[in-house]
């Protein structure tokens, strides 16, 4: 099923214009990318792509959270990776997705037709400078989930998950990092325990630890508000000096 187009966003005034592919991009090279690009809005739970399709487009997340889910010959289906805004979707010089791609929440994307995108790499150095830092970023984020998933226990698991979506939700806001931090959790306990390779009995019993220890409070089952981010890094075996890791 095809999403809806959204209005025209100026990118001056785009939530992820400092964290996104264009990020370093001059004001002729904006306008240049402005005539490749339009805008998708997914419903929660709408595919944008599956794995092997041909990919006609990339683009990066505006607003909204997407997962990354690779299926077996079987048919079982892992959660492999979380897309949040300013994230990039898509791979240049390569024709099909490598990854199914659906949206967990409501979500806007910023999409630039891609043969058009793959020609502005070879002569715009800042989005190909932009892009190899990302993507760098990114591997260096798989190779700490690796740590996550492989070495840690389930409550640190859980702080971890927690810390990056804080963190990521942080880095949306001029200013950046602060010490308090209040945010939305993107996922259901349900994905969040597919996600970290442990039992939905297992998370709820840890969130629920995580809230009596006040690492946490908890508003209904989706907001989060964590009153030390120091605390709550410590708790993810991450920085046991309680600084703010970006």
């Amino acid at each position: 099923m095809n999403a809806p187009t959204i209005s025209h966003i100026n990118c001056a005034d785009c939530p992820i214009r400092h964290r996104a592919v264009c990020a370093r991009c001059e004001s002729d090279e904006l306008a240049a990318l402005d005539s490749i690009k339009y805008y998708r809005s997914y419903e929660a739970g709408q595919p944008i792509i599956w794995s092997g399709d041909q990919m006609n487009f990339v683009g990066s997340v505006v607003s909204g959270i997407a997962t990354l889910t690779q299926t077996m010959e079987d048919g079982r289906t892992q959660m492999v990776g979380l897309l949040l805004p300013s994230d990039f979707v898509g791979r240049p010089g390569r024709d099909g997705a490598a990854y199914n791609v659906v949206a967990t929440t409501d979500l806007v994307m910023c999409c630039f037709r891609k043969k058009p995108f793959e020609e502005m790499m070879v002569t715009t150095p800042h989005i190909a400078h932009r892009l190899l830092e990302m993507t760098l970023d990114e591997l260096d984020a798989a190779r700490e989930w690796m740590l996550v998933l492989g070495r840690k226990t389930a409550r640190e698991k859980i702080a971890s998950l927690l810390a990056i979506i804080a963190r990521r939700d942080a880095s949306l806001t001029p200013g950046g990092a602060v010490n308090e931090m209040t945010f939305d959790l993107p996922l259901t306990r349900e994905a969040m325990a597919d996600y970290l390779g442990l039992t939905l009995e297992t998370v709820s019993r840890q969130m629920s630890a995580l809230k009596k220890d006040g690492v946490i409070a908890l508003e209904g089952k989706r907001r989060v508000t964590v009153p030390d981010m120091g605390n709550l890094l410590e708790e993810a075996g991450d920085d046991s000096d309680g600084g703010f890791l970006m």
